[in-house]
């Protein structure tokens, strides 16, 4: 544990001033120091952690292993010098029942799974590689080609991968090649598969979805330096494996070491949704722009029952933000395009898989894994939302947070890659942008004369003042100058006109409507509590089903039979509601609003909902 996540808030800037002044007189060594061993409070937390979940669960350690028809000793993949381009050897020491002390408990359970490695049938005529690089390739039977997903990250460990393959399945060649998505350990090892001669031939397909080249520039190339360096941080790269060292990134092991190549795509999917039989195999691909990646898709295969969810759902919290850098993802979107795969292909599913860790088998079962990833997605958008709304800091958001309890004791939920804390600071980036409203944080020291200007800056309402007074921006003097009112004289007590009005709304569709419901719910009261209504609009003939589950309220086009209530009206009316110019009683009193099923239902969720202040405080606390 960090010695700031257990200091009073009030003290943790004294203490990163200490910490700075540490790292200052403690930088470069003569010589490399090795880590320390846990303190006494690292054992403490971790003791105490490993107690809050359900450890004897082991049906992901079943699934992983489900199918399983070879591996190669220690998945050993030759670099071009004599470093390997990938070896799981190092990571022996997960062999231990037992977590190190020097491990989070809940990671090394992570670690475990992603150690296994080999070929793997996820069904006829589909089989995964796992454990050979961070990524798994996915590789589907035509009639008379291979069609590979994924060629993981790099040319040498595409083609060890393969050649595992080719050593139990029959040598056919491979003639597609499918990306599912702009990220490079999807894309990177498609020379190790293929031939760029045989694609420029045409003998080879390469399939991608929509705007693929456009988003796999924009990340991998025009900001590549500064996120192929982030990167080492993120995925411990510079790390050797071990105890004391890097362990697992949560998504997979590690990042192979070789070559990364691309070819462009031959075809794209540029349709929503859009069915293409490949060499005998019937593909349904969905597309998800914006939710993992800007650029992505989902695959159903109807003849084997299996559905592709990409890195879409995953066996962890994912990133709203990743920390090596990216565009900032849509939690809202990301949850609708899950709830759209359920509809379609729930029910016709027997297997789910995706293009990082193990399958998901039996449709009791992936169906609750896609509506506990809707829902992880969707709280985190929609509660950061409502408490940014009420004015809380980035910071504040992620210190305020906290999941809900049908959720924080999934396994899939739990924050192995993304974290609850980052993002939920995502969704205040997305919205809001780095900057929090105060004054004070308009133009920031860099860190160093930070520490030494801390208390300098104790000047209040004087400082503020003289910063606008010499500000060249109009924009900034204003900021300065009404933090340094409102420091003065408090928040003033004047009515806000807000932008929901009735000309407004009226340009709000239903869809968004309802994705406005869910930013103000209150999760705390909708703790434990489960509802659906469906809501039909007489004027312009559409349906949504709302349901609330997980304290997380999500929508989806279409109608229920066994919904809790089902109320009937017009969207002018549902305007006049929510601007407080009717009520929902008084509306179904005047014929306006009919209601069907029970009652109770509509007025509990109304209950939930939250109101916002609109002259929050900025620049003095909460």
């Amino acid at each position: 544990m960090h010695l700031l996540h257990v200091l009073p808030r009030a003290h943790r800037a004294v203490a990163a001033c200490a910490a700075l002044a540490c790292a200052m007189a403690f930088a470069q060594p003569a010589t490399p120091l090795a880590p320390k061993p846990p303190e006494p409070a690292t054992l403490a937390a971790n003791a105490e952690f490993a107690k809050t979940l359900p450890f004897a669960d082991r049906r992901d350690f079943e699934d992983a292993m489900r199918g399983f028809i070879g591996t190669v000793p220690d998945a050993l993949v030759p670099g071009a010098g004599e470093r390997p381009a990938w070896s799981m050897k190092p990571y022996g020491f997960l062999q231990a029942d037992a977590p190190a002390d020097s491990v989070n408990p809940s990671l090394w359970r992570q670690a475990q799974l992603n150690a296994i490695h080999g070929l793997f049938r996820v069904t006829d005529r589909v089989y995964q590689v796992r454990g050979f690089d961070i990524a798994n390739m996915t590789i589907v039977e035509g009639d008379s080609t291979l069609i590979v997903i994924d060629p993981l990250l790099s040319a040498e460990t595409a083609r060890a991968a393969l050649a595992l393959y080719y050593q139990h399945r029959p040598r056919k060649p491979v003639g597609t090649v499918v990306y599912t998505h702009g990220h490079a350990d999807h894309f990177g090892g498609v020379k190790g598969v293929v031939d760029e001669a045989d694609v420029a031939a045409g003998k080879v397909q390469v399939i991608a979805p929509s705007g693929f080249m456009e988003t796999a520039v924009a990340e991998n190339i025009l900001a590549g330096n500064a996120m192929s360096r982030r990167s080492q941080y993120q995925f411990g790269s510079l790390l050797p494996p071990g105890v004391r060292g890097q362990v697992d990134t949560g998504l997979g092991k590690a990042l192979a070491r070789g070559t990364v190549t691309l070819i462009a795509p031959t075809a794209t999917i540029d349709k929503p949704t859009e069915e293409r039989t490949i060499d005998g195999v019937q593909f349904v691909f969905q597309l998800v722009p914006g939710s993992e990646a800007p650029s992505e898709m989902l695959k159903y295969l109807p003849q084997f029952r299996v559905l592709n969810m990409a890195e879409d759902v995953t066996h962890t919290m994912h990133n709203l933000y990743t920390i090596r850098g990216a565009e900032v993802r849509d939690g809202s979107l990301w949850s609708k395009y899950i709830d759209q795969a359920r509809v379609a292909f729930g029910d016709r599913t027997d297997v789910l898989i995706a293009q990082h860790h193990w399958p998901t088998t039996g449709r009791e079962r992936i169906v609750g894994l896609l509506k506990k990833q809707r829902d992880m997605y969707k709280f985190i958008n929609d509660q950061s939302l409502r408490l940014l709304n009420h004015g809380y800091t980035a910071a504040d958001i992620a210190e305020t947070l906290r999941m809900p309890a049908s959720l924080e004791q999934e396994w899939s939920a739990r924050g192995y890659y993304g974290t609850l804390r980052h993002n939920a600071k995502a969704v205040y980036q997305k919205y809001l942008g780095w900057y929090d409203a105060n004054p004070a944080n308009l133009n920031p020291l860099p860190p160093v004369a930070q520490a030494r200007k801390t208390v300098e800056y104790m000047g209040g309402a004087d400082a503020l003042e003289q910063l606008g007074y010499q500000s060249e921006a109009g924009t900034w003097r204003s900021a300065y100058l009404v933090g340094a009112m409102e420091l003065r004289n408090g928040v003033p007590k004047i009515p806000s006109g807000g932008t929901a009005n009735a000309d407004t709304l009226k340009a709000v569709s239903n869809d968004l409507f309802f994705d406005y419901l869910g930013v103000r719910l209150d999760a705390a009261k909708a703790e434990g509590k489960r509802l659906v209504i469906n809501w039909n609009f007489m004027d312009s003939k559409q349906q949504f089903v709302l349901t609330l589950e997980n304290s997380a309220l999500t929508h989806i086009a279409g109608r229920q039979p066994d919904a809790d209530a089902t109320v009937t009206l017009s969207r002018a009316t549902l305007d006049a509601v929510t601007l407080k110019q009717t009520s929902f009683p008084a509306a179904v009193l005047a014929g306006q609003v009919r209601i069907e099923g029970d009652r109770a239902k509509l007025a509990e969720l109304m209950a939930m909902l939250d109101s916002f202040e609109p002259m929050f405080p900025v620049v003095e606390p909460r």
